[in-house]
């Protein structure tokens, strides 16, 4: 196993620099075989040289889920972002919205027609400058219409001064177990359906947009042109449980300590406590999930409990428990609760620090 470069305190956020560039170059060449566009969501991450490496390798731009965000990243010479949420525009965002535009080329979600007037009245003679898409519900059942709804939107959104650009949708109910297949599937029905009503309603649609990580690899671009996953970029424990990534995919980390061992008995679990809790590991912990993280070099062993500066891990009965001291490394259950927890991360290979990166985009949530 790797060690825990010596100068690195825990707990800390560790990237795996040879494994996180793995993880991007695998993604980009899918994507490529399928012929879809790679439009990678940087809200996982928050960093610019990560952004960087994504567009090096041929990214077709970036998605954010903020005007925040894109400002961060425009800032850092990204030249194409596209914000996929159902954007409330009011004097304050539009303004940023046009500043944006002047930089890059900047699309933007809308689900109502609402927004879309709302949006083209605040931007004015600036509509122009921002391409919309229309945002589908394909069974995640959060944000986006009907696809039978699209064109009503687009048509809004025309009658704006709005530039409609295309339909896209988030296949988030793929977030569980057996149903990466199924969510990518009713995607791509549901950008086909979309599509088919834009076009009878006289659009063109240029863009048709999908693709979570879980679904990313199974999304067909006879529906899609381009996929927008995030977290392939890291893996985390969800990845893992979902047979999304396997082990050796895991780029992202946290750096713990053993404060605490317990050889338990007496009804009382065998365990350990690590300085990592939620306030680094956060708190996401889907109810199919195992436990609230992973440890990548301890599979059997469970994270049965997190507070705010521990975590408890239960320890097989059949392995020797850590010793006080022993440095491990944790497998967050959702890489990008993590990511917005921490100011900058700690990037290694084989067991040394090469550099800390700082989490540009964390905070700017507006």
């Amino acid at each position: 196993m790797d060690r825990i470069p010596e100068a690195v305190d825990t707990p800390d956020v560790l990237i795996d620099r040879d494994v996180l560039g793995r993880n991007i170059e695998r993604m980009a060449a899918a994507m490529r075989a399928k012929g879809l566009a790679l439009r990678p969501h940087a809200k996982t991450h928050k960093v610019p040289e990560i952004a960087a490496l994504q567009l090096a390798a041929g990214a077709a731009g970036l998605t954010v889920a903020t005007i925040g965000e894109a400002e961060v990243f425009a800032a850092h010479g990204a030249q194409d972002l596209f914000l996929a949420y159902p954007l409330w525009v009011g004097p304050r965002q539009a303004e940023r919205l046009r500043r944006l535009s002047a930089t890059a080329r900047i699309s933007a979600g809308v689900d109502s027609a609402e927004a879309a007037a709302a949006m083209g009245e605040q931007l004015g003679d600036a509509a122009e400058d921002v391409a919309v898409l229309v945002e589908i519900d394909s069974g995640h059942h959060r944000s986006g219409v009907r696809p039978d709804a699209a064109a009503d939107v687009a048509r809004a959104a025309l009658r704006a001064g709005l530039r409609v650009e295309g339909v896209f949708t988030f296949p988030g109910h793929s977030y569980a177990p057996g149903m990466p297949a199924e969510a990518a599937a009713q995607e791509q029905q549901a950008l086909e359906r979309a599509s088919q009503k834009m076009r009878d309603g006289g659009f063109e649609v240029l863009r048709r947009s999908g693709g979570s990580t879980p679904s990313a690899l199974l999304t067909e671009g006879s529906a899609a042109t381009e996929a927008r996953p995030g977290v392939y970029v890291f893996g985390d424990a969800q990845q893992l449980e979902l047979g999304r990534c396997a082990w050796e995919d895991v780029a992202l980390t946290v750096a713990s300590t053993v404060v605490s061992r317990h050889e338990g008995g007496h009804g009382v679990p065998r365990r350990i406590v690590l300085d990592a809790g939620s306030k680094v590991l956060g708190t996401d912990r889907p109810a199919w999930a195992t436990g609230h993280g992973r440890l990548l070099d301890h599979p059997d062993a469970r994270i049965t409990a997190l507070s705010e500066h521990h975590a408890t891990v239960v320890w097989p009965e059949d392995r020797p428990l850590p010793a006080l001291g022993d440095r491990l490394r944790v497998v967050p259950n959702h890489v990008c609760i993590t990511m917005n927890l921490v100011d900058d991360v700690a990037v290694v290979r084989d067991g040394e620090l090469l550099e800390r990166w700082s989490v540009a985009a964390r905070g700017h949530n507006s």
